[in-house]
Formats: C-alpha cells, sequence, structure tokens
C-alpha cells in the first residue's frame, strides 16, 4: 500500500507535491495496524537479508511492538499537531511577525501554545486508541495484557474470570488516561484567565 501511493503516477494528490512526509502519514494511517505489525516483525527481516544477501535474522516481539506502534501512532499524532497549528486563526502569525518575533519565536510563543490547547484531547484520544491497540500485539508473541490473560486461560481454564479481570484493567487504564485528559484540559482553561 505505502508503495503504491507514493509511486502510483496518477494519484493526483501525490503526483502534485510528492514529498515522503506525505508518504509516511498515508502508509500508517492508511493500513491496519495489525498488518504493520506483521510487516516489521515478518517483513523487515526479509527485506533487511534481501538487500543484504545475509541470513534473516528475526526481530524480538519486543522491537517489533515498539517499532510499530510507534510508527502507527506518531502518523496519528503528527496529524493532531498538524491539524492543530492549523486552526489557529493566520492572523496570530501575522501578529506575532508584526512585533518583530522570528518564524521560529511566533510559533513557539504564540502559535504553539495556542494550538496545545486544543489537541489535548484528541491526544487522549490517541493514546487511549493506542492502548487498546496493544492487545493486537499478542499475535507476535508479545507478552502485553491480552496474551497474559490468554497464557493464564491455557493454565487455568477460567476463560470468564480472566477475560473479565483484563478487560477491567483495560477500562481502569483508559479512564486513568481520560481523568488526566480532562484535568490537562481545565488547567490550561484555568491559565487563560490569569
Amino acid at each position: 500500500y505505502y508503495i503504491n501511493i507514493c509511486l502510483k503516477e496518477d494519484f493526483t494528490a501525490i503526483k502534485s507535491q510528492f514529498a515522503p512526509k506525505k508518504c509516511y502519514f498515508f502508509s500508517p494511517l492508511g493500513t491496519p495496524l495489525l498488518v504493520q505489525i506483521f510487516i516489521i516483525y515478518y517483513g523487515v527481516p526479509q527485506l533487511i537479508a534481501a538487500i543484504t544477501g545475509e541470513q534473516a535474522q528475526a526481530i524480538s516481539p519486543w522491537t517489533a511492538a515498539i517499532a510499530s506502534t510507534s510508527i502507527n501512532s506518531g502518523a496519528y499524532v503528527a496529524e493532531i499537531f498538524r491539524a492543530g497549528i492549523q486552526s489557529i486563526d493566520r492572523g496570530q502569525m501575522e501578529a506575532g511577525r508584526s512585533l518583530g518575533m522570528t518564524y521560529a519565536q511566533a510559533m513557539f510563543y504564540v502559535i504553539l501554545p495556542q494550538a496545545f490547547k486544543r489537541v489535548v484531547p484528541p491526544l487522549g484520544n490517541e493514546f487511549i486508541a493506542m492502548l487498546k491497540d496493544t492487545s493486537l500485539l499478542s499475535v507476535i508473541g508479545f507478552e502485553e495484557l491480552s496474551r497474559r490473560g490468554a497464557l493464564i486461560i491455557g493454565w487455568n481454564g477460567r476463560a470468564f474470570e480472566v477475560w473479565f479481570a483484563v478487560a477491567l484493567l483495560y477500562l481502569i487504564m483508559t479512564l486513568g488516561i481520560s481523568q488526566l485528559v480532562s484535568f490537562t484540559e481545565r488547567r490550561l482553561k484555568t491559565g487563560d484567565h490569569h
């Protein structure tokens, strides 16, 4: 999919302004995380072996887990920040520049503080989604919460109790992140009044 989007000549959005960063956004945003996990865990060693001519070396589940979730979530976080920055009125940058600020200063002192307040809720949602998506990592043998649950069921056979406990732990973690996001939003709004 990644190669298809980047190289297809009649894809006008890419053809008009080809840039590697655009391909990066299309790839993780346009493919399921499970497919990305498989590509990194199974495909990357074969690709490296094909390029180097060496025997394929397996990637550890830990490395594949970190790489796939980082690439996937990184694309979404970048898109959230891009949208947050673009949501700030263009006049804000012009006002900063008219005060003698450089572009970087205006971005740092004027645009980013406003954008950050707008991106906190979607960032919280992305972190919650990433937390829940870690359950997909069990397919490559990465021992996260769902994999541990499956191993415990294999040991004691009590599926309902174990999956209920796993669901409860996920719920506690997601509620914790939600509360942290709400607290951060309140603090940022309080800062507006001072």
